[in-house]
């Protein structure tokens, strides 16, 4: 499974889950975004794994996706997730930080969990290189490539003319060739990256509709929290939990009840199509000024916006509307999205070692299983 074919199902409702395995760590990036140590909270196996088994080959996530903190500290849990996926007719993702590639080769169970994946997404940065060499990081690919395993980097950067950017996409590409497709995305203040980074304040401005397509996919955290937003102040609380971004939690429900809430949550359904910031000026009557999540996460508090959502999803356009949205994000692409999610001027990094595929466009019905964006 190349790169390609998990962001080609980025804007499509409910097409993946992702599962936030453990926020234990051993590394201590400068940048972590989860603020990740060694004695972080992390919950019993079991919970995981349980969620997992509800999926069924009628009703499953099409992409399952695993991540930290660091999960392949859990390489069981993300062989036998991996296992359970594939059993139903998902596949399966799992990104790490690679704590293990300055050991000569890499340890058994972590190699394990690897091979049960469809697809391998290694993180390098200018921050993990402080903690991991680029040349173990270069040895651990090689050996996973020669051994027929899809592989990918997540690179983090600090904007477009970032020169660290240029430099590791260029040591990549004389290193492997073609063999490695790289999702370059900038780096947000967020987690151990707040004390440093610089931030702006946001000028008020009349809001336009902007969708979010990363509402679209079911977040796990590490408690088994399942929200519709994967922003890490609200999966670490904090900010106070949004109402209308919570979908449930694994250790009582299963992936259909999830799902049903990510597809039917009318608001959810609006901010998939038109962004919080559209809401908050239509329906509150407040401009946009803490930013575009900041926008969303006061929704289910901002009086108006529940009453004119509820509203909106009874006029016999909404549907249409919604899947006019839908239908353009998918036609953008996997490119479309790392256009606009990511550095943009490294977007075509991600076609590296791929050959075209078909469009996820015939996934969208399947995936909403005829579900009506209702209360």
């Amino acid at each position: 499974m190349h790169l390609q074919d998990i962001l080609r199902f980025r804007p499509v409702p409910a097409a993946a889950v992702y599962f936030g395995l453990t926020r234990r760590c051993p590394l201590h990036c400068r940048h972590c975004s989860t603020e990740s140590l060694m004695d972080s909270e992390q919950f019993p196996a079991k919970m995981f794994l349980r969620f997992a088994e509800t999926f069924t080959p009628e009703n499953r996530p099409e992409l399952t996706l695993m991540s930290g903190g660091e999960a392949l500290l859990r390489p069981g849990l993300v062989r036998d997730i991996a296992d359970r996926a594939r059993a139903v007719g998902s596949r399966s993702y799992v990104l790490s930080g690679l704590y293990f590639a300055q050991k000569p080769r890499i340890p058994k169970p972590v190699r394990a969990a690897i091979e049960a994946v469809d697809h391998f997404s290694a993180s390098t940065d200018r921050f993990h290189e402080e903690e991991v060499p680029r040349a173990a990081v270069f040895r651990v690919l090689h050996e996973l490539l020669d051994a027929g395993k899809d592989v990918s980097l997540q690179i983090t950067g600090e904007g477009p003319d970032d020169p660290y950017l240029a430099d590791i996409t260029a040591a990549v590409r004389r290193e492997f060739g073609e063999r490695v497709p790289m999702l370059v995305v900038p780096l947000s203040p967020v987690g151990r990256a707040r004390e440093w980074m610089a931030t702006h304040p946001q000028a008020a401005y009349p809001a336009t509709a902007a969708p979010c397509t990363l509402a679209c996919w079911p977040v796990i955290g590490f408690n088994g929290q399942v929200t519709s937003c994967g922003n890490q102040d609200v999966m670490d609380g904090k900010v106070p939990l949004p109402a209308h971004l919570f979908l449930g939690h694994i250790a009582r429900d299963d992936w259909d009840t999830v799902k049903r809430k990510a597809l039917e949550s009318p608001m959810v359904g609006a901010i998939r199509t038109y962004g919080p910031e559209y809401l908050a000026e239509r329906f509150g009557g407040q401009e946009s000024c803490d930013g575009y999540c900041q926008t969303c996460w006061k929704l289910s508090t901002t009086p108006g916006v529940k009453e004119g959502v509820q509203a909106l999803t009874l006029l016999p356009s909404t549907i249409a509307v919604r899947d006019a949205v839908e239908k353009v994000s998918v036609d953008a692409g996997p490119l479309g999205f790392a256009r606009r999610f990511g550095v943009p001027g490294y977007a075509d990094l991600i076609t590296l070692g791929d050959t075209p595929q078909p469009a996820a466009a015939g996934h969208r019905d399947a995936s909403r299983q005829d579900l009506a964006w209702t209360g």
